[in-house]
Formats: structure tokens, sequence, C-alpha cells
């Protein structure tokens, strides 16, 4: 089994359902007391934040990358980044290391081509939902995303950095997002990826009348079954 370096904790509310869901794959395919080998970077999300909010992503570039190459260095075998934002310096971290990167864009939408859907909508913070790193990557893959109008933009984004990396969960705030995916199922969207991590926690498949893309979980999944396979 291959040792996975996790990028985590951005927050780290979704880097522990990241831990979780691997450790699950990898007992039930392996069972016994198999779990999974991890190296682990968490972070202190308010450090993150500020860079965000600078927009200083050079900085963040240069700490995620860094951290990457030390995760290689201390015996992982591939590298995940436990958060859809931070992808936008996904280019700095792949080429500071020389095991396999694996995209969350990517793993994402071979779910949503999987499922047979062309048009997507996508959730996730104001840099995810308006800048091209992430929207263009699920596009290379042959999609159509779209995403909310403000101010359901605003609205999607405050949740997140309010509540969610918080650790609040609020019913208002839920009833909010489903308006959200609705008006995006009217515009034509087939599903809905959940872009940020945190979302999860609100919102489920079982919540929404269009096709839920848990990206966290996706990743996760992705991630244990690259650890398992064969050498």
């Amino acid at each position: 089994m291959k040792t996975i370096g996790l990028l985590g904790g951005m927050s780290w509310e979704s880097s522990i359902e990241y831990e979780r869901i691997i450790n699950e794959r990898v007992r039930e395919s392996r069972g016994g007391t198999a779990s999974a080998d991890l190296i682990i970077r968490s972070y202190d999300f308010s450090a993150v934040e500020a860079l965000q909010e600078a927009d200083d992503w050079d900085g963040a570039a240069r700490l995620l990358a860094g951290d990457a190459r030390r995760l290689q260095e201390a015996g992982a075998d591939l590298i995940v980044l436990c958060t859809n934002t931070m992808h936008r310096v996904a280019d700095s971290i792949e080429a500071a290391i020389d095991v396999p990167f694996l995209h969350l864009a990517d793993a994402t939408a071979a779910a949503v081509v999987d499922a047979g859907i062309t048009t997507v909508g996508l959730l996730g913070t104001r840099y995810t939902m308006e800048q091209d790193f992430y929207r263009g990557r699920l596009g290379s893959h042959g999609l159509e995303v779209v995403v909310p109008d403000e101010p359901d933009r605003t609205t999607v984004h405050d949740v997140i950095y309010d509540e969610l990396v918080r650790g609040v969960v609020d019913e208002r705030s839920k009833a909010a997002y489903l308006d959200v995916i609705g008006r995006l199922a009217e515009r034509g969207a087939q599903g809905v990826i959940a872009g940020c991590t945190e979302i999860e926690l609100l919102v489920g498949p079982d919540d929404v009348d269009v096709v839920f893309f848990p990206t966290t979980r996706l990743h996760a999944e992705a991630a244990a079954a690259a650890a398992l396979a064969p050498i």
C-alpha cells in the first residue's frame, strides 16, 4: 500500500472527513485492522485565509509547495490537497514534487462524466466559483460549468467562511443553499458539485433533486484507490 501525503487543515473540519473516508475505504478493501498509511500536514487555517484575503497566491504557493516537498521527503508516494480553493496553486505543488499529485477537479470531473452529465452547477468559495483554475479544469473534461448569479455567490461564500469552517451548521443556511441549487437547475444544471470540502457538512445527495457530487468523498475515495493500487 502506498503512503498518502495529505495537505489538509483548510479547514480541519474537512480534513477529518478525508482521513475518515480514506481509512474506511482501506479497511473495507484490506479487512481486519487495516488502515491507511498517511502523513498529514495540518494548517492554522486563519493564516491561510489571510493569504487568500490579501490575494497573496504566490505566498500560498510557496507554503503548500514547500510542504508537499517535505511530505514527499518524509515518504509520501502521492500528494492529496484537501481543499478545492487552494487548487489555485496546484501547478506550483506539482512542480515541487516528483510523486503523483491527485487533482481534486480531475477526480470530480471523472464522476460527473461517468454519470453522463454534461452541464453541472458549481458551488464553492468565491475564488472557486469566479476564477478559472477550477472551472477551466472541469471544462477541459468537456463539461459546461454553471455558477450562481449574485447575490447567490455571496451567500454561498459567506456561509462557508462565516459558518462551515467554524463548525457551524445552520438549517437556514441549508435552506438558502437548496434555493441556490434550485436556481442552478433552472438554468440547465443536471447536477451540482459541492466544490468546497465543507459544503458536505451542510448539504447531501438526499437533499437535492439533481445529481450531487461531493468533492471530499470523491477525492478521498480516489486517493484510497490510488494507495491500494498495485505498486
